[in-house]
């Protein structure tokens, strides 16, 4: 992180959070779309399988991890 901007005193966290959420508000309606358009193609009730919720977990887990691994220079 630079230095200099926690220096200037300028707030930020408000700024990252409002980003993410709205990144995050944004992605899941796109989700919760597309699970509705499967739905109505298939002409069935939205359901997520238990297997396929849990490796949607798993991939959220690791975007989450990637992110958080952001500017490590790793």
């Amino acid at each position: 992180m630079n230095t200099e901007i926690m220096r200037n005193g300028e707030d930020w966290k408000p700024k990252v959070l409002l980003v993410g959420g709205a990144v995050g508000l944004a992605a899941g309606l796109i989700a919760a779309y597309l699970l509705i358009q499967r739905a109505e193609r298939d002409n069935t009730a939205p359901e997520i399988k238990a297997r396929e919720g849990v490796k949607l977990g798993f991939l959220l887990f690791g975007l989450l991890r990637e992110i958080a691994a952001l500017g490590d220079g790793k």
